[in-house]
């Protein structure tokens, strides 16, 4: 486990803050539900300081390449095609991600946390899951983006 995991939040927003963050990673869970992965959906949205959404992404294969049923069965074909949510919604932003907020589904692996840190997003919002990137976390500690983690919460805690 990571040196550099934040204590997580209330499980029930108690700051005006925490109601934002939770609306916002309801609303990654719902990007994530786009994704035609059948093992895995990761949503993302990139958030600017004024609550405005400036990319949605999801876990999925690039535009104009075939993305049929039986290209997700074969694993390796699956690995070498997905671009990952977090990057989907970077790349899908209107405008510069510089000092924004990326909420997403899932924590971010070490290939896209450095991608994110590059994109110049300052705080990463996400649910608390099995801490199996332990990377990320000390690349946006030494980087200096902030980690906010809350508990996994059931589906009708996300408002």
């Amino acid at each position: 486990m990571s040196e550099y995991l934040p204590s997580p939040p209330s499980p029930s927003p108690t700051t005006k803050q925490e109601m934002w963050d939770l609306r916002f990673l309801s609303m990654a869970r719902l990007v994530a539900s786009w994704s035609k992965d059948p093992s895995t959906k990761c949503g993302a949205v990139v958030v600017n300081g004024r609550r405005i959404v400036l990319g949605l992404g999801y876990n999925g294969f690039p535009r104009n390449m075939k993305d049929n049923e039986e290209l997700y069965q074969d694993r390796e074909t699956k690995l070498s095609r997905v671009i990952h949510a977090e990057m989907n919604a970077i790349l899908n932003s209107s405008s510069s991600t510089q000092g924004s907020t990326l909420y997403t589904t899932l924590e971010p692996c070490n290939r896209c946390a450095v991608h994110i840190i590059q994109a110049g997003i300052k705080k990463v919002v996400t649910p608390m899951s099995y801490d199996r990137w332990p990377e990320s976390f000390d690349y946006f500690k030494e980087a200096g983006v902030e980690m906010v983690l809350y508990p996994p919460l059931p589906h009708h805690m996300y408002m």
